[in-house]
């Protein structure tokens, strides 16, 4: 969920949303159900709890905000208080356990920095009579702020999520490179790069007669010989280190 996703599921709830000559604001069920991303009829459920014996959690957390039963019970016509659309958003996004949404969790955050108070006066317009001759920087401004340190912030765990994909992609070649040179009888050598590992000097003459011998036991065995590219004799074989092993144990008998 990015900061695009809530810009436009707000612009889809604007129609849903009200304020009042005091600055008080309401939203419907509906809309505050879109922005905690969750079903606006389980949210009703939930509400209606409120004059039940046996409360649902998000009642009992509207309560203790100074919340009437009666009066919860009566938002579904009336449309919820902002300040009960905040602990909803704080609710879903951090309190309902499995019901949790990511959501719900960036909504809240964005609009506990400004309060949806202050959010859906500046969304429709509502201005407090002037006191001053100065321009102070109206909410909406303040949450585009807050929306762009938010992107700011995913583009650099985008960042760093690429960084790890490169990293991976370099480990991952490394063990191709090392899967190919393995194989179930060991590792891969030249005829001259066996015998240098093992301390051993050997001719030009002495390496061409023991690859000849390693190419006929691979090929004997069944396994393909891979060639590579080398600067004193233009290509050359690599062999298993068990055939390599076998070649140089007949020659030292």
């Amino acid at each position: 969920m990015s900061q695009i996703e809530i810009a436009q599921i707000i612009d889809q709830i604007k129609q849903e949303i009200a304020v009042d000559a005091s600055g008080c604001g309401k939203a419907s069920i509906r809309a505050t159900a879109r922005l905690a991303n969750i079903d606006a009829t389980g949210l009703v459920r939930s509400l209606k709890t409120a004059v039940d014996n046996s409360r649902s959690k998000l009642v009992e957390k509207l309560i203790c905000k100074g919340f009437e039963a009666v009066e919860i019970l009566g938002w579904s016509q009336s449309g919820i208080p902002d300040i009960a659309v905040a602990a909803i958003l704080h609710y879903y996004g951090y309190e309902a356990g499995k019901r949790c949404t990511t959501q719900a969790k960036f909504a809240c955050e964005a609009f506990e920095s400004i309060g949806v108070r202050a959010w859906i006066q500046d969304l429709l317009g509502w201005t407090k009579p002037a006191t001053s001759t100065k321009t102070a920087m109206t909410q909406i401004q303040l949450l585009a702020a807050i929306a762009q340190q938010m992107a700011q912030q995913e583009q650099y765990l985008l960042e760093q999520q690429q960084q790890q994909t490169q990293i991976l992609a370099r480990l991952k070649a490394v063990e191709v490179e090392q899967d190919r040179v393995n194989t179930p009888c060991g590792h891969k050598y030249s005829v001259v790069g066996f015998a240098n590992l093992q301390g051993l000097e050997i001719s030009v003459k002495e390496a061409g007669a023991k690859g000849r011998k390693a190419s006929a036991l691979c090929r004997k065995q069944g396994i393909e010989i891979e060639r590579i590219h080398d600067p004193r004799f233009g290509k050359v074989g690599l062999y298993p280190e068990s055939v390599l092993i076998e070649v140089f144990s007949t020659g030292q008998n």
